[in-house]
């Protein structure tokens, strides 16, 4: 029914406003970024969606009486992490005041340098592309430079609290990207490597993602890692109709004398690798890059590419490691 010119608007409850919002089920998000001394900085947010396919955006709102609201407003890059439903206290640590949010939690930097959660839904890495002010809020629109997602069920959020979302995969869901994760362990100069039942060695690969600085291992067994020297070092595929590969440079956080591995694995010192008895030739490939990056002090990402692949060289990672402690 339409308003008479002169009779008042009824000025809307911001409390009812809050909860009519609230009905509408969202994920759980952990948004991420450093601030100008490189110290991981992170706030929990619903307030995301997708923007564009092409070029890749994305848009998460901030509050701006959040106190990480500054760092957000200047930094040129953040992440956007989707929580699982396994994480309702990375939620509530993340939605916190703790001085120290990410003390206990696994982080990455992948491409941007923005922290990103080892374990979690969905991670998208992001440049920003534009701020807009709206509000009490602030409308961070980022493009998306690299991504990652997992089969696990999501955490919801509905009327003020956390809702589950129990929906099996449907067929065919993430088959394209499935991606056999393998690590390069390295621990007082010597890399771990598996047996392939076959005579042969492999890499390492894991069971399920770190949780709680502990790497469980296929075949058997798990490893604690030092949580703050864990780098994306190589993406590949090996054939067309193989998965591609995702690997990670890893250190283990106590002696390897000490660790209890089961049989099949072996340490071996870096100038001893046996490379005769690696069937795959990328991986022989990636292993004679790894040492010879590993001697030089410098390391950097390969990704594959129809024209044979880029590296690009990410430098020495102490500085990064010392920002990660402090």
């Amino acid at each position: 029914m339409q308003k008479d010119a002169g009779e008042q608007v009824k000025p809307i409850d911001p409390v009812a406003l809050r909860r009519a919002f609230g009905t509408f089920v969202t994920g759980v998000t952990v948004i991420t970024t450093r601030d100008a001394e490189g110290r991981p900085r992170g706030m929990t947010a619903n307030s995301f969606t997708s923007v564009s396919l092409d070029p890749p955006l994305l848009l998460v709102c901030i509050g701006k009486g959040a106190s990480s609201y500054p760092v957000f407003q200047q930094s040129g890059h953040f992440a956007v992490n989707l929580l699982h439903d396994g994480q309702v206290d990375v939620s509530n640590l993340f939605a916190s005041k703790s001085a120290d949010k990410f003390a206990s939690v696994v982080h990455d930097a992948v491409h941007t340098g923005a922290p990103v959660l080892t374990d979690c839904l969905t991670w998208f890495d992001c440049t920003v592309h534009s701020l807009v002010d709206a509000g009490d809020h602030a409308i961070l629109v980022g493009r998306i430079q690299a991504f990652g997602t997992s089969p696990a069920d999501p955490l919801g959020f509905c009327r003020g609290r956390y809702a589950q979302v129990k929906d099996p995969l449907p067929p065919g869901w993430l088959s394209s990207h499935d991606m056999i994760v393998g690590y390069l362990i390295e621990a007082d100069g010597s890399l771990l490597l598996a047996r392939d039942g076959k005579g042969g060695w492999v890499l390492p690969s894991a069971t399920s993602r770190i949780r709680e600085g502990r790497l469980p291992l296929a075949g058997g067994g798990e490893l604690a890692l030092e949580p703050y020297d864990t780098f994306l070092y190589s993406v590949f595929d090996v054939a067309d109709n193989d998965p591609g590969y995702l690997i990670y440079r890893a250190r283990i956080a106590r002696p390897y004398g000490s660790c209890g591995l089961p049989e099949q694995f072996c340490f071996f010192p870096m100038n001893q690798l046996p490379f005769e008895d690696i069937a795959s030739q990328e991986i022989r490939a990636m292993l004679r890059r790894y040492v010879h990056e590993t001697e030089r002090g410098r390391f950097g990402i390969y990704m594959d590419s129809l024209d044979g692949g880029r590296v690009a060289m990410v430098g020495d990672t102490q500085p990064w490691l010392q920002s990660a402690h402090s």
